[in-house]
Parts: C-alpha cells; sequence; structure tokens
C-alpha cells in the first residue's frame, strides 16, 4: 500500500484509578466501629437513672412553692433529679451564679425529702478517665499486630507463585477451536500423548519431552496452543506470566519458581506455562543494571526445576515468546526446552479458517466472501483478523444493521490499516486534484508493471495520517521476492512522485513515505540480497536478529568499510534513479489514461482496480480540454488555493 502521510500527535488516553479494596475497607470499619459502639455503651451508662420531664430553674421555684414536688436528688454540679407528688419524675439544673440560699429552707418549709449526691459513681468515673488512654492502646496493639501480620504471611505470600491455576475440569479449548496451523497441532500433539498416556513412552523407553517453547509474532495464539494442550490432554494447567517473577528482593522470583513446581508436582500430570519468557530467561552475563542479580537467580532456579524433575512426574514445560534470541542458550539445551516450535503468521488458507472461528455467531450478508477477505489481508495475525471482524461488526451497528456486509469488512480493513477516516480534514479542491495525481500514477504503474501485484482499491479520502491510498492486493501467498519484482516495486513506490512531475512539473511532501519505503527497499536488495552488479554477490545482513513481529533496522555496527559504504550509498542513488525515469517514463507514453483516471478520482474519491485496467484501454479516447487536469505548477496550483 502506498499513499501520502500526515503527521499528527498521538492522543494517549488516561488510565482510569483503582478503586480501594473491600479488604482494605474492612481492616479500618472494624477499629472505627468498635470505637463508635465503645461511646454509645458509656453514654448509655451515665445517662441510666436520668429521665422524665426537664424543668427550667423558675419552673421548678415555681412546682416547690406549689407544694408538688415529694423528693429531690440534687449533686454537688447543681444538677436536680426528682419526683413530684403525682409519681412523675423530672430533671433541672441550679443555676450556680445566682444566690440560691433560700432553696433549701423554702424545700424544708414544704416537706420535700432532700438528698445530696456527688455527680456520677466511681465505677463510671474511673471509665471516663481512663477510656483516652484504653483506646490509645488498642489501637497501638492494634496496628501491631497488622504489621506482624503483614510481616509474616505478607513475605510468605512474596515468596509464593503468582500461577493462575487452572483445573482438569476448567479448560474447554480444544485443537479445533484453533483454525489452521496443521503443523504446529502435530507438533504439540505428542505432548497430549505423553500426558494422557505417560507409559507407553516409558514401555518404548522413549523420554518425552520436559519443555516446549513456542516462537512466533505477537498475536499468532501462542497462549491459545497452550490452552488447547490444556483442553486436550485434560489436566490442571498452571499458567503465570514472566514478569510475575521479577521483585525489587533478591531471592523472591527463585522462591516463587521452587512453588510453581511444587504445585505442578501435587498436580501431576500438569502443564506448566510461562508467556513471554523472555522476561526472566534473557542471557546472563549481559551488562549490569538494577535487579540482573534478582533476574539470574530467577533463571538459576527455573534451569535446575527443569532439569531435576522426574521424567515420568507427567510435568510438561510451555513457554511463548517472540523474542528467541534473547534468551539464554542454557535454557534452549535438550533435556530442558527439547521443542522450539514456530507459530508463523496465517497463510491465506489459515486466514480464511480463523476468519471463519471468529465469525461464528455472528450474522453475515451473502456478498461476505472470507476467502477474498483473507487475500486482502497479508501479514495480519490471528488477533488483527478478530479485531477486524469485530471493526465489522461494530461498523454494521453504526448503520443500525445485525448483518455484517462486505462492505463493512473493508471499511474495517481500512480502519485498521490506515485509521479513522477524518471527515472533518477536508482537502481543498487544489489539494484533491494534486492527491488524484498521486494516487492515479501509483495505480496506472502497479498495472502496467508485469511483475506488480494488481491494484484492488484507489481512493483519495483521507484517513488517519494518509490523504490517499492505492491497494495492492498479491494474487498468491509470496516467499521469495526476484529482482524483477523488486524493481517493479520500486517502480511503483516511486510512480506517485512521478506522476506529479509528470503533470505539475515538481514534487511535493507528499512523497516523503514513498521515498522513505523506496529507499529502505532498495537499501536490502543492495546490501543484504546481493541484487547489485557493482558490489556483487555480498550480503551485510543484521548480526543480530530481530524481534519477531519488528521492523528490520539499521546496523549496530557497520561491518564494513567507509570505502563500502560509499558505492552502498551510489547503487542505492542509482536503483531510484532508474525507478523513477522508468516511472516517468511509462506516465508520459500513457499520459491520457493518466488525465482520465485522476479525473475520475477527483469525482469519485474512491475506485475499484477494475477502472484502472479499463482506463488503460481507452486510453485513445481524449479527453476534453475542459475536464483535463490544470498542468501548471504544482506549488503555484496550491498557493492559489491559499
Amino acid at each position: 500500500m502506498t499513499g501520502k502521510a500526515k503527521p499528527g500527535p498521538p492522543n494517549e488516553p488516561t488510565p482510569p484509578s483503582t478503586p480501594p479494596s473491600p479488604a482494605a475497607w474492612w481492616r479500618w470499619l472494624l477499629p472505627i466501629g468498635s470505637l463508635i459502639l465503645l461511646v454509645w455503651v458509656l453514654a448509655i451508662i451515665t445517662t441510666t437513672g436520668s429521665g422524665g420531664t426537664t424543668y427550667s430553674y423558675t419552673d421548678f421555684v415555681g412546682k416547690v412553692a406549689a407544694g408538688q414536688v415529694q423528693a429531690v436528688t440534687i449533686d454537688d454540679q447543681g444538677a436536680v433529679s426528682g419526683r413530684l407528688s403525682n409519681g412523675t419524675r423530672f430533671t433541672s439544673q441550679i443555676p450556680t451564679a445566682l444566690n440560691v440560699s433560700q432553696l433549701e429552707p423554702q424545700l424544708r418549709d414544704h416537706h420535700v425529702e432532700i438528698t445530696a449526691t456527688k455527680q456520677g459513681n466511681a465505677l463510671i468515673s474511673f471509665l471516663v478517665g481512663f477510656l483516652p488512654f484504653a483506646l490509645i492502646i488498642g489501637f497501638l496493639m492494634w496496628i501491631g499486630r497488622q504489621g506482624q501480620r503483614s510481616i509474616t504471611g505478607g513475605l510468605s505470600g512474596f515468596g509464593r507463585s503468582r500461577a493462575k491455576i487452572i483445573e482438569a475440569e476448567r479448560p474447554t479449548t480444544r485443537f479445533g477451536d484453533v483454525a489452521g496451523y496443521e503443523g504446529v497441532k502435530q507438533e504439540i500433539s505428542e505432548v497430549v500423548d505423553f500426558l494422557r498416556a505417560p507409559e507407553r513412552y516409558a514401555a518404548a523407553g522413549a523420554k518425552p519431552p520436559r519443555g516446549v517453547i513456542m516462537v512466533g509474532p505477537p498475536g499468532t495464539g501462542k497462549t491459545l496452543f497452550a490452552r488447547a494442550v490444556a483442553g486436550e490432554a485434560a489436566v490442571p494447567f498452571l499458567s503465570v506470566t514472566g514478569s510475575a517473577f521479577v521483585e525489587m528482593y533478591v531471592g523472591v522470583g527463585a522462591s516463587r519458581v521452587r512453588d510453581l513446581f511444587d504445585e505442578a508436582r501435587k498436580r501431576a500430570p500438569s502443564i506448566v506455562f510461562i508467556d513471554e519468557i523472555d522476561a526472566i530467561g534473557g542471557r546472563r552475563g549481559g551488562p549490569v543494571s538494577g535487579g540482573s542479580d534478582e533476574r539470574e537467580q530467577t533463571l538459576n532456579q527455573l534451569l535446575a526445576e527443569m532439569d531435576g524433575f522426574d521424567q515420568v512426574s507427567g510435568i510438561v514445560v510451555m513457554a511463548a515468546t517472540n523474542r528467541p534470541d534473547t534468551l539464554d542458550p542454557a535454557l534452549l539445551r535438550p533435556g530442558r526446552f527439547d521443542r522450539q516450535v514456530t507459530v508463523p503468521l496465517p497463510n491465506q488458507t489459515e486466514r480464511s479458517a480463523i476468519l471463519t472461528v471468529h465469525g461464528a455467531g455472528k450474522h453475515f450478508a451473502p456478498d461476505v466472501d472470507f476467502g477474498k477477505i483473507a487475500r486482502a489481508t497479508p501479514g495480519f495475525s490471528g488477533a488483527d483478523l478478530a479485531n477486524l471482524v469485530n471493526e465489522a461488526a461494530i461498523n454494521a451497528v453504526r448503520a443500525n444493521r445485525a448483518t455484517i456486509a462486505a462492505a463493512d469488512l473493508d471499511t474495517a480493513r481500512d480502519r485498521v490499516l490506515l485509521g479513522r477516516r477524518e471527515t472533518s480534514n477536508a482537502l481543498l479542491p487544489e489539494e484533491r486534484q494534486a492527491v488524484a495525481v498521486h494516487e492515479s500514477g501509483h495505480a496506472l504503474l502497479a498495472t502496467l508493471c508485469e511483475h506488480a501485484d494488481p491494484v484492488a482499491k484507489v481512493t483519495i479520502l483521507p484517513a488517519g495520517l494518509t490523504l490517499g491510498a492505492t491497494e495492492q492486493l498479491p494474487e498468491a501467498e509470496r516467499h521469495l521476492y526476484s529482482k524483477s519484482y523488486l524493481i517493479d516495486l520500486l517502480t511503483v513506490r516511486l510512480g506517485g512522485r512521478a506522476a506529479e512531475l509528470v503533470v505539475f512539473g515538481e514534487g511535493s511532501t507528499g512523497a516523503a513515505n514513498d521515498l522513505a519505503g523506496a529507499t529502505q527497499i532498495a537499501t536490502r536488495m543492495v546490501r543484504d540480497f546481493g541484487l547489485s552488479s557493482v558490489l556483487g554477490p555480498v550480503g551485510y545482513a543484521a548480526a543480530n536478529p530481530q524481534h519477531l513481529g519488528e521492523e528490520g533496522g539499521e546496523l549496530p555496527r557497520k561491518p564494513y568499510s567507509e570505502q563500502t559504504q560509499r558505492t552502498i550509498d551510489e547503487e542505492v542513488a542509482r536503483l531510484l534513479g532508474q525507478a523513477e525515469q522508468r516511472a516517468i517514463s511509462l506516465l508520459r507514453t500513457h499520459r491520457g489514461a493518466l488525465d482520465r483516471l485522476a479525473v475520475i478520482l477527483t469525482e469519485q474519491e474512491s475506485i475499484d482496480g477494475e477502472i484502472v485496467g479499463q482506463v488503460l484501454r481507452d486510453e485513445r479516447l481524449a479527453l476534453p480540454p475542459d475536464k483535463r487536469i490544470n498542468t501548471s505548477s504544482l506549488g503555484q496550483a496550491l498557493g492559489k488555493g491559499r
């Protein structure tokens, strides 16, 4: 796919905050609730014996003068509690700031029974005085117990494995749920046979595999294969990631490895699956960094455990990584990981089968052809295909439909490859013409070059970082690329810039992405593939293989001289120059088709590859003057638009 790039800043989502766990709330609610309960009980004790009607001091004196008071109890703080002649209990308060010396004679004159007491009693006074100290001491004791529990239980939990244990009845994934990859299934099916009947191997004197490591790009289903093995064998499945062993404390990772294998022995026969094993299985003796001692101890313990358990114990270790070049050689030797199974990107047939699996339970229109979609998605992994089907379903929901049409899958593919279509990113009329000419150049050269892949779609609608795109679909899955194919590929890559030079007489910034891709292809032709007649059959491939799923980068250290580098640069420039001149010559020869195709693109915005071929066949029909693309300078045209 070729197109015009438009830079833009990415938007990073803000991670949601994590709410406190219920266990943390209960640890604090217990002491707080106990404190509230204690205060409530104390309040009940201090208010015991009080009750009835509360009178002001004036009303109290009036009741005494009327002879309605039968008995009173007065404490040293002036609090009064008493009983009326009709048996009603009451309370009042004598104001100590006033002269109330006449109150006692008045009470005696009306024959009121008087009782004098001190406020509260000894028990209540003791509780009130001791309560703050008791609360402080209790709180400190509770904190101490929590700390001791964290030290004893927490540190013991530190050394425990964080493996997720799935018992025998839990795994439901089978090999039938994994589409394609028949060779990989055959490789790991022997692991299932060993777990089902280990005595067969023992009787024949064959040693069962101790470990199987699956290597492949991200999203190819390595974890799914491990679950399928567990489901087929109907044995416990202990799943853990490599990062779960890494801690800042030395020795914790090794302890977790021991605990993991102890759990596996208790549940034997069983499978131990370590995802992203490169987190702990990296080469030893590398550059010293923080935590290197802990990582090496963890790796040493893993090596000892894999070399130490009984061969007939029924434990198989499976691992997955997309960085096999970083693993320690001791981990990959026979006796530990006996087999290295490569899980590559699916081919066209396998992609069709994977789409069928992910499409189960969804409603598709009759025009949906999974074979055609598989052909249009070279380089897609299983995870990419699952995302493609999900995006198509979302697109159908946006249109208020429950049935997924072929157009939804095409839109989803553009969404995955190019990005979201920006309706607000409208192009100026002059820019639309420039993009149409650019993409017409790509499309025509892809049709004219003998070894180029056929054109499937051409569009000038902005999407993501591209202002337009020309999509090419290979007729078959390619594994080898000839020099003729690569030269045609360079010609098609430079077709957009060549079209701008033919029509407008100058280039633009829209060819930046095309130039970068073409330069990379030409560099690899000269430096890696030995396809240069000047440099000869010499290849300077990268000394260290790239991680699976990553693009090849520059060599960390050049294994050749500056003179060789100068020769490489000259050959790259020669290849690119020849490809550009070839593209310009072809487009000048077919200038009528270029103008007609650019006009069609400007009017329709998106066209199929069949229209490109039809335009070439009808090239002899000249365009009217008013329908031709303006051949003035590109800079002047865009300048007028602004």
